[in-house]
Order: C-alpha cells, then sequence, then structure tokens
C-alpha cells in the first residue's frame, strides 16, 4: 500500500512539473481604452510595445510602408454612434486602424476586418471606411511606450492620436452632439411615449400596484400608439383583476379581432382562453 501511494506522489509531481507555465510580462502589453466624446463612446484596443532604445520611425517602423499601429494585434477602435473621421462618415462599429508612416506626411485607413495579426495578406479596398493623410508632428517629450488616445476633446470633436518616440499623429474626429442633444430633449420634454405608457402599466399590474392608474397609463398607450393587439391585451387583464369582465370581455375581443388580422396565434388563444374565463364570472 505504501509503495502505490508513492507511486501516486511521484505521478503527480510528474504532472504537476508538465503541466506548469512560466508566467513573464508581455513584450508589447495590451490596453484597452474606453473614453466619452459628446454622448459617443470610443472604445480602443492595442498592444503597447516600448521604444527600448531602438529607432522607431523609419528603423523599427520602415517609412511609406504599411504598418498595423502597434504590436501584435491590429489597433481596433470602437464606436458607438456614427462618427466623421477625417471628413468622412463612419458607421457604428469596430474598425481597425492601420497606417504608412512617411517623413513628412502620414496615410491612415479605418478598416472593417479586424481579424488580422499584423497588416493583412492582401488589402481590399472595399473593406476600407474611411481613409485619409495626416501630418507628425514633434513630442517635446519622448513617448517611450506606443501610445493611442483622444486628445483636445470638446462636445463634438476631438483627435484620435497616435504618439511614440518623439512622434505624434492626430486624425480629427467630430460627432453629432448638438443633434443628439436637441433629439433627447425633444423626446423628454413631449413626454413619457406609448411605451413608456405600455411598461408602466404592465409593471403595476404584475407587481399588485394601483389598478387604477395602470388602466389610465394603458388608455394613454392605446391613445398614442393606437389600437395594438397586445395592449389591449394587458388592458383587459388589468379590468378583469378589477372585476369589471364586462369591460374585460370587450376589450379583450377587440384584441382578438386585432390578433386574428395579424395571424398572432398565441394571442388568439389567450384571449379565445380569457373571454371564455371571464364570460363565466360575469
Amino acid at each position: 500500500m505504501k509503495k502505490f501511494l508513492s507511486i501516486l506522489i511521484c505521478l503527480f509531481a510528474i504532472s504537476s512539473v508538465s503541466t506548469a507555465q512560466v508566467k513573464t510580462p508581455a513584450a508589447s502589453p495590451s490596453c484597452k481604452i474606453e473614453q466619452s466624446l459628446g454622448l459617443t463612446t470610443v472604445t480602443l484596443e492595442f498592444s503597447r510595445p516600448s521604444k527600448k532604445d531602438r529607432e522607431i520611425f523609419g528603423g523599427l517602423v520602415p517609412y511609406d510602408a504599411q504598418w498595423r499601429t502597434g504590436a501584435n494585434k491590429n489597433t481596433m477602435v470602437t464606436f458607438s454612434d456614427k462618427v466623421n473621421v477625417g471628413g468622412t462618415d463612419v458607421e457604428p462599429g469596430t474598425y481597425a486602424l492601420f497606417t504608412t508612416p512617411g517623413k513628412s506626411s502620414w496615410t491612415w485607413a479605418l478598416y472593417t476586418d479586424t481579424e488580422n495579426w499584423g497588416t493583412p495578406e492582401e488589402w481590399d479596398e472595399a473593406k476600407v471606411a474611411a481613409t485619409g493623410t495626416a501630418s507628425p508632428s514633434a513630442n517635446s517629450n519622448e513617448t517611450e511606450s506606443f501610445n493611442v488616445y483622444l486628445d483636445n476633446l470638446r462636445d463634438a470633436s476631438a483627435f484620435l492620436t497616435i504618439d511614440w518616440d518623439n512622434t505624434k499623429v492626430q486624425i480629427p474626429l467630430t460627432v453629432a452632439t448638438e443633434g443628439m442633444v436637441m433629439e433627447s430633449i425633444e423626446k423628454t420634454m413631449a413626454g413619457p411615449s406609448g411605451n413608456d405608457y405600455y411598461n408602466a402599466a404592465r409593471f403595476y399590474r404584475e407587481n399588485g400596484k394601483d389598478l387604477a392608474t395602470a388602466l389610465e397609463w394603458i388608455d394613454k398607450a392605446t391613445e398614442i400608439r393606437g389600437e395594438k393587439f397586445w395592449i389591449l391585451r394587458h388592458k383587459s387583464l388589468i379590468q378583469a383583476d378589477m372585476g369589471d369582465y364586462k369591460g374585460a370581455i370587450t376589450t379583450a375581443t377587440r384584441s382578438l379581432e386585432l390578433a386574428k388580422e395579424a395571424n398572432y396565434d398565441n394571442y388568439i388563444k389567450l384571449n379565445e382562453e380569457s373571454i371564455k374565463e371571464w364570460g363565466m364570472k360575469k
């Protein structure tokens, strides 16, 4: 028995050694930044190589050659709303950022295919969401680790900034903050929507709150949105809970008609069952 236990201990020790992994710091650690730009969220995901006394632009990063703009997997930029990038409107979504550094001018591109480790093997112009040029400027202080961030933040504009070594490149971004704010103001000042009244009425009924208020709100929802079979279905339930079975049957009958017009079998069945049940309680 002792011999058997010794063998098991040895096997466990060998297994532990074989599955152990040495962990070391990443040469180019990953970074994720989420930045608000007006009412829009911009997310940046990239790796951060360091200078380490190397010549960067024109050396480690050749001039006039496409660059992944960082290290490891390509740098990615995500916009929560439509953004104008360097004069081009870009739809919400995630894009890879590629650049071609030059001594006096850089070319940049937002690319819809983000699943590249480095630059694409074959460049597809159909996947370019936006492209343009930017002039590099000299940094007053050397940036040791590669960085991408939003700078010069305003309510409706900023610069997407690439910063490494003694070089900084900025790509202008603008967002329709004023239009988004005005839409929010108009919607809020106009009062609750039909959906707001409907959802509030459902919550009140399902959680045992004041049914008279729930009925008032469901009527408001119908007034704003018109007769919808699902709204009338919940109005009939409120009426039934209040003991108004005659009113509930009338409402459920109209809901049934509309559900049949829409070929919505589930509501047809629910209304038919309720009408039968409430008819016995009248």
